[in-house]
């Protein structure tokens, strides 16, 4: 099933359900892929739509740690639940040692010697992870590969 359809029926689902927290994350998300589809005067691809929700994730994940410095426990409690929701509608991630395994290869072959070579790491690995890895832990571990 498509992405955004399943976004929408479980949507629906929600709202048959009365899951309040889950439909004011999941219309949130719609919200976004609407303004982005008419930003972009066409429809959304698959991989916008991924990249629409690791946009919001990563929103909450900054509200997340500015709420926590302002002991705001309440609303930390609220944006991670939101996290939850929408971490759902993304690929599957890869594990740590899958990432140090492709990390370790990808010096090997790129021939890196140190730190300024990162950039041309980062560039074969990018495409290799394919957006399931979160980029500040992709950037650390190639950094302590070539450290």
């Amino acid at each position: 099933m498509e992405l955004r359809s399943r976004i929408e029926a479980d949507t629906i689902a929600a709202l048959k359900t009365g899951a309040k927290d889950k439909v004011s994350t999941l219309r949130m998300l719609s919200a976004a892929m609407k303004n982005k589809q008419i930003d972009k005067r066409r429809p959304l691809t698959e991989e916008e739509v991924v990249e629409t929700v690791r946009s919001l994730i990563k929103q909450r994940k900054d509200s997340v740690e500015q709420f926590a410095k302002g002991n705001r426990q309440d609303l930390v409690d609220k944006e991670t639940a939101e996290i939850a929701v929408l971490e759902v509608y993304l690929p599957q991630q890869l594990t740590r040692e899958e990432l140090e395994a492709m990390v370790r290869d990808v010096v090997a072959q790129a021939g890196a010697q140190g730190a300024k070579d990162m950039g041309k790491v980062m560039k074969a690995l990018i495409p290799l992870v394919g957006g399931r890895a979160d980029g500040k832990l992709l950037s650390e571990l190639v950094k302590n590969a070539l450290g």
